[in-house]
């Protein structure tokens, strides 16, 4: 153990010192865990652990995962962020995953996000391994919400069901995680949200959704649902599209329903407009088809005008574009950001300036830029 702190530390309260190492990185916590005996027992804490973010990208990180190991039956809500290209880090990821399931029984909030490349013939399975480990009903985690969006490993019905079951107060689930194949089918969802009745938030993808699962929300017992993000790709061109009647029901049922919708360059330009219903809350709507888009942004201007907050397109430029976004800005209040990533006219960034009061961020160039395009935050 280091040697006791110089006599001016000892003037700093144990409280105070919790609340500073509480907004610590992990590797910030394991640098002060090895500063003085004070520091030591300030940053073992429950109190700094309960959010907690992982992040598990360098090899030269055996001795602060180590170090870890002892503090996470403390942790209520984890982030773990790695990348999955090195199989070292794919290692530590599921050793982290494995002890949580045998000693962390406040775990409430799980989310894991991969920022590398998958190796060729790699799937996840050993992460996915120990999902299902954290999840077996020996362990008593409760966990009330669970983020996949950035896990691209294929989920699949069993696991999905299992998670549903052995966490019966779930919160918020998102599994939609843009793979290449969506193997969750409208049957389990509907197990979902009969296993989870104070499940709010929902992520999945359309091929997911079915006529079924709506009347699942309609049911008279059914708690307050708020959110639903929904990622369209190409096999929606096979399934069957949710009935106007139906969106117009749920959104009746459930008057806070804010509904997220992303469109994958997969899609069928022909898919969209049937996709698209005219009573779908719409608050967030991506549009990443790199198609004509002039006739669906006149549809969102006329249909989600009340409830639209962001808004981002790749398309193509056009005086037709431009005429339709100005438009837009008009007509849409609410707008918080726009994303167009085509050039626009000087304009479009002038209408939207001025009739979205409410508007933090826009990426409008009326000039060819290299890419990436960063964001215009608005003062």
């Amino acid at each position: 153990m280091p040697a006791p702190v110089p006599e001016l530390w000892n003037y700093i309260p144990e409280e105070i010192l919790i609340q500073i190492f509480y907004y610590l990185s992990l590797r910030d916590r394991y640098a002060v865990f090895q500063v003085c005996r004070q520091w030591a027992t300030a940053v073992s804490s429950s109190s700094v652990w309960h959010f907690t973010e992982i992040s598990c990208d360098s090899e030269d990180e055996e001795g602060m995962l180590q170090s870890l190991l002892q503090f996470l039956s403390q942790i209520k809500r984890l982030k773990i962020v790695f990348d999955q290209s090195k199989e070292v880090n794919r290692k530590n990821v599921t050793r982290i995953l494995d002890v949580l399931a045998k000693q962390n029984h406040k775990l409430q909030q799980l989310c894991i996000v991969c920022h590398g490349e998958n190796p060729y013939f790699y799937s996840g399975q050993d992460i996915l391994q120990s999902i299902r480990n954290i999840c077996n009903t020996e362990n008593q985690i409760d966990l009330q919400h669970i983020d996949f969006r950035q896990m691209p490993f294929t989920l699949d019905d069993e696991l999905v069901e299992l998670v549903a079951t052995t966490n019966p107060n779930l919160h918020s689930l998102f599994i939609n995680n843009r793979t290449l194949v969506c193997n969750v089918a409208p049957g389990t969802i509907r197990k979902v949200l009969r296993a989870c009745p104070k499940l709010s938030a929902l992520g999945v993808y359309y091929a997911s959704l079915s006529d079924d699962v709506f009347q699942e929300l309609l049911k008279p017992e059914r708690a307050a649902f708020t959110h639903l993000d929904i990622f369209c790709e190409r096999l929606d061109k096979y399934i069957p599209v949710i009935s106007e009647e139906l969106w117009a029901a749920v959104s009746q049922k459930h008057p806070q329903l804010c509904v997220d919708l992303e469109f994958d360059h997969t899609v069928p330009a022909c898919k969209i407009p049937r996709i698209l219903k005219l009573n779908i809350p719409v608050s967030t709507l991506q549009l990443n088809t790199y198609n004509y888009m002039v006739n669906q942004i006149r549809f969102v201007t006329q249909s989600y005008s009340s409830t639209l907050k962001k808004l981002t397109l790749q398309t193509t430029s056009s005086e037709d574009l431009n005429s339709s976004l100005v438009d837009l800005a008009r007509q849409c209040g609410k707008l918080l950001e726009i994303h167009c990533y085509c050039v626009v006219s000087q304009e479009v960034v002038e209408a939207f300036l001025a009739h979205c009061p409410s508007l933090k961020q826009y990426t409008l160039k009326v000039t060819k830029e290299r890419h990436p395009w960063k964001p215009v935050t608005v003062q």
